[in-house]
């Protein structure tokens, strides 16, 4: 992982309003610490915005992006995700990663047999779930992130150790 790494905290989900505030979804733990990184970026790091937050939404907030002024400039931003370094965010207790950090780690069986990649992480509420690209195959498998079925997490290593639901993952070919 280098440290010079983005992680995504928000996205813009549109315009409120008609003088170019914004409704927007923050990733944070404290959600309304997504104005608390300083300025964001647009994934390809072309713009950049500082974030003053000024209301309350269902599922976010209604904010003031630098240099957005109308409802036109608002909506165009719609579906944009927002950056910060990653090294601007705090340290986690040992059992907790962020998504990005997950994101490509190689992941094995309890007995050393490789499983696939996560491809993602996903929330829909309930709790995380690794999506896991299979070896040879665009095909995936989604492991439930607890630690059950994922006893152990490498991040120096970049590999899961995980011990999935019987019935979850294929049975491998004989040999």
């Amino acid at each position: 992982m280098s440290e010079d790494m983005t992680i995504c905290i928000g996205a813009i989900a549109g315009a409120f309003g008609v003088r170019g505030e914004v409704r927007l979804k923050s990733f944070t733990a404290q959600p309304e610490d997504i104005a608390a990184y300083g300025a964001l970026r647009t994934e390809d790091g072309s713009r950049e915005f500082t974030v003053t937050l000024t209301g309350q939404t269902s599922n976010g907030f209604t904010a003031r992006l630098g240099g957005i002024t109308n409802k036109e400039a608002a909506d165009a931003l719609r579906g944009v995700r927002l950056y910060t370094d990653r090294d601007r965010l705090p340290t986690l207790p040992d059992d907790e990663y962020y998504h990005a950090d997950l994101e490509g780690l190689e992941v094995f069986d309890t007995g050393g047999v490789s499983l696939g990649r996560v491809k993602t992480v996903l929330n829909h509420g309930a709790s995380d779930l690794l999506e896991i690209t299979q070896p040879g195959t665009s095909a995936t498998v989604l492991l439930p992130f607890t630690r059950a079925a994922v006893p152990t997490v490498d991040l120096a290593g970049g590999r899961i150790v995980a011990n999935p639901p019987d019935g979850l993952f294929p049975d491998p070919e004989p040999q």
